[in-house]
């Protein structure tokens, strides 16, 4: 069996990842409480799972792991299996060693009675739970209890807590770097339990026991409770959506809502210090909920290929009716707050620094890369206003490449799918491939130049693309 963890790139072809269906704590968000839960509206449960989300399972299946799916499908979607396939707590669910659902690594720790007494009691604590409450919870079998700690009920009518809908973008809870896993620190408080569980599966599951020495815990700073507000960038936070492994070598870091500053410094020496990589690049953008992380400003589709927010970028935006002395100044104002530095572990004490996305996207490709090829960008809503920012808000720019050039993205955004096909990729929607890929006309292996367009009409309201939603554990080396 190959390594468990080892990622040295976004587009190497994927093998193995994290993951997490949408769960039944995702129908339980209301209005009131959808923005303090991180969502901007409430989403139909049903319609996420079935039209949706079941397709991205059957294509990371088709790609990583077919015999888990090939020649089954119409067993699989049967009406009378009623999704039991893509139900993490069911006997019949597909449990993958390739696509690996986290629910699963849960309930498999929560079998040792002392891990079990100790996450309930965390998990209760952080909740504020009665002692009744926390009795109740160690009684649960180890799949009901994974199921409560992330809905937040018992047996899907009791509710003890909040659910914790994020964490279907699995993605935040650490990143694999190389061979080491860095762990987040979530910035909002509707994170907090994702990031406990998240701690206890990576410290305690078989799958990743020959790392334990690569785990990495950002340190909070010194006094860090005593500072006064909790955007204070002395704090330290940190999600995944805002750290990229562009090469073995060379780590993308983002200074953003979510991220902050500190973790960035502190990130820059616990790396640096056990020599994970050489090269670490801060892009610090703003701090604005448009943005959240780096990954919904851009991704990489191939070494020479990256797709990105043109508000960022040094080429104007095309506005309809823009003339060119409009378009010539737009295109030469900066955006707030972007600022790019790196830093060399040899000689910290000069850093090079980037005036726009593309000067550091372009040097990525053409020197770490060592890419002959032309750069090119592909950008959100094909660069054109209000197209743009409306597709970028729909996770036009966040991008999973299951190998290189092979990408998944939304249905829905319409001018940047206009985009790739004048890059010369091929379009194909997610129900057509899965069809072609059961019937064997199309082998996933073979495949290249593509962008995958998936359903999203109800996932794309939660915030997050498919970036969002994988951990990356296991990608070949370019």
């Amino acid at each position: 069996m190959p390594k468990s963890v080892k990622v040295s790139s976004e587009v190497g072809r994927l093998r193995r990842l994290l993951v997490h269906s949408p769960d039944s704590g995702l129908g339980k968000v209301v209005p009131s409480k959808a923005q303090d839960w991180l969502f901007e509206d409430i989403v139909h449960l049903d319609t996420i799972r079935r039209k949706e989300y079941d397709f991205y399972t059957k294509i990371l299946l088709y790609f990583l792991d077919p015999e888990k799916i090939r020649g089954k499908l119409a067993q699989v979607d049967a009406e009378e299996n009623n999704r039991k396939f893509y139900k993490p707590g069911d006997e019949q669910f597909f449990r993958s060693e390739k696509v690996v659902e986290l629910q699963w690594l849960l309930a498999d720790i929560l079998s040792d009675h002392e891990i079990k007494l100790k996450l309930v009691a965390s998990v209760c604590a952080i909740e504020a739970c009665s002692y009744d409450t926390q009795k109740e919870l160690q009684k649960l079998s180890p799949v009901q209890l994974a199921k409560s700690f992330i809905c937040g009920t018992i047996n899907d009518d009791k509710m003890l807590f909040a659910p914790i809908p994020n964490f279907i973008f699995t993605r935040d809870i650490g990143i694999v770097i190389n061979q080491f896993i860095l762990l987040n620190k979530p910035a909002k408080k509707a994170r907090t339990r994702e990031a406990l569980l998240a701690k206890y599966i990576f410290f305690n599951h078989p799958l990743f026991a020959e790392y334990q020495e690569n785990i990495i815990e950002l340190p909070d700073t010194v006094h860090h409770f005593l500072l006064p507000r909790d955007g204070d960038d002395k704090k330290v936070t940190l999600e995944g959506g805002d750290v990229m492994v562009v090469t073995k070598d060379h780590l993308l870091v983002g200074v953003s809502e979510r991220t902050s500053m500190e973790a960035a410094h502190q990130t820059i020496n616990a790396l640096f210090e056990r020599n994970v990589v050489k090269k670490i690049t801060i892009v610090k953008i703003p701090k604005k909920r448009d943005y959240m992380h780096i990954d919904t400003v851009f991704t990489q589709v191939k070494r020479n290929v990256w797709v990105m927010l043109g508000v960022f970028s040094k080429k104007a935006i095309k506005h309809e009716d823009a003339d060119a002395v409009q378009r010539i100044l737009e295109g030469n104002r900066k955006e707030d707050n972007l600022k790019i530095i790196q830093f060399r572990k040899k000689d910290l004490e000069k850093p090079e620094y980037f005036d726009n996305l593309e000067d550091l996207l372009t040097d990525i490709s053409r020197n770490d890369l060592e890419c002959d090829e032309k750069v090119r960008f592909i950008y959100s809503g094909n660069n054109e206003f209000p197209f743009d920012a409306r597709e970028q808000w729909t996770d036009s720019c966040n991008l999973l490449a299951l190998k290189e050039g092979v990408v998944l993205g939304y249905d829905r955004n319409d001018k940047t799918v206009e985009a790739f096909r004048e890059n010369g990729f091929a379009v194909i929607h997610v129900h057509e491939l899965v069809e072609e890929l059961e019937s064997g006309r199309i082998d996933p292996d073979k495949l290249e130049n593509t962008l995958i367009l998936m359903p999203s009409a109800e996932l794309s309201r939660a915030r997050g693309g498919f970036h969002c939603m994988s951990m990356p554990l296991l990608r070949d080396e370019l």
